[in-house]
């Protein structure tokens, strides 16, 4: 007879694991849509339930779940952070879009104008709330800076250089349930000023005027103790992009250790929708599937997704 009732109590358990891992899976297809990329690392977890009625005897049941929603959600190919990182790396200049128009910043009093080059998919990603990966080894930012200059001397030598500040004092976190950033409190200590210097400079003004600029080689760290010349930044911030059209004096060299030099022969511009929220995984699954939609070295993610 016990042992008649220890098989009833073990079937009934089973019974009941079954029936929560159902609406566990459920609740994770809910969480997680119907779109067939299936981008989203899972991890496992372990329940232990006690069962009084065989002596104590405890059994483990494992269910996948989706990481937890008010940490940062890691996306990967093979679910690896490496492969992650190479198919998301910014395509060459040709790659992107060549016909959208460009945003149109002008010098007062000068004829020199910077065009932003694929302005509409920053647009894009700046409504919805762009955000750029940081990694201790660098990231490669997507969509990548990229513009073209006229109005140069053509005889004279400029160096063409990029950095990139703080929009604010603030750090900030996404909340998941209304899909906004929001304030967390104030920002980390500045970080070493790094200056990205193109590795065409310097170059006369007519070599600049008659190509497209592209900074797709610029990558973002959080490493503090960088020697690699990447951009250094917090995450959780919010940053600004800066486009920066120095003239090369006589036997001085910019340095991409220290500040850009400002006054005379120094013009620095800036498109507002180049603004982004660096992060160590995306937050927003808009800007996920975006990102993969439009990047031309995301074509293997999203094989990898349908095969899913």
């Amino acid at each position: 007879m016990a042992e008649k009732r220890r098989s009833s109590c073990n079937l009934s358990v089973k019974a009941h694991a079954f029936s929560v891992e159902a609406l566990i899976g459920a609740e994770k297809r809910r969480k997680l849509g119907d779109d067939d990329t299936g981008v989203c690392c899972l991890d496992e977890w372990t329940e232990v339930l006690e069962l009084p009625a065989n002596g104590g005897e405890r059994e483990k049941r494992v269910y996948d779940r989706a990481i937890d929603r008010g940490s940062e959600i890691e996306c990967a190919s093979d679910g690896s952070p490496e492969s992650f990182d190479v198919v998301l790396e910014s395509p060459r200049p040709d790659a992107q879009a060549q016909h959208t128009p460009p945003v149109t910043v002008t010098v007062p009093g000068e004829e020199m104008r910077v065009d932003l080059q694929g302005s509409d998919l920053w647009k894009r990603f700046h409504e919805i709330g762009t955000e750029m990966i940081i990694t201790k080894a660098g990231r490669r930012m997507f969509p990548a800076m990229r513009v073209k200059i006229s109005g140069l001397d053509p005889h004279r030598q400029y160096y063409i250089a990029m950095d990139i500040i703080p929009v604010d004092n603030k750090r900030y976190r996404y909340v998941y349930h209304s899909s906004k950033w929001m304030v967390a409190g104030n920002a980390d200590s500045p970080v070493p000023p790094r200056v990205y210097i193109h590795p065409d400079s310097p170059a006369s003004g007519e070599t600049w005027m008659r190509q497209v600029i592209s900074f797709d080689k610029l990558k973002l760290t959080n490493n503090e103790l960088d020697d690699q010349g990447h951009i250094i930044l917090h995450s959780m911030h919010k940053y600004q992009p800066r486009v920066h059209v120095i003239q090369k004096k006589r036997g001085e060299d910019l340095s991409p250790v220290r500040a850009v030099p400002q006054g005379d022969g120094t013009r620095t511009l800036s498109f507002p929708e180049t603004a982004f929220t660096t992060v160590t995984a995306y937050q927003n699954q808009q800007i996920t599937k975006l990102k993969i939609d439009r990047n031309p070295f995301a074509k293997g993610f999203r094989d990898s997704g349908r095969n899913r």
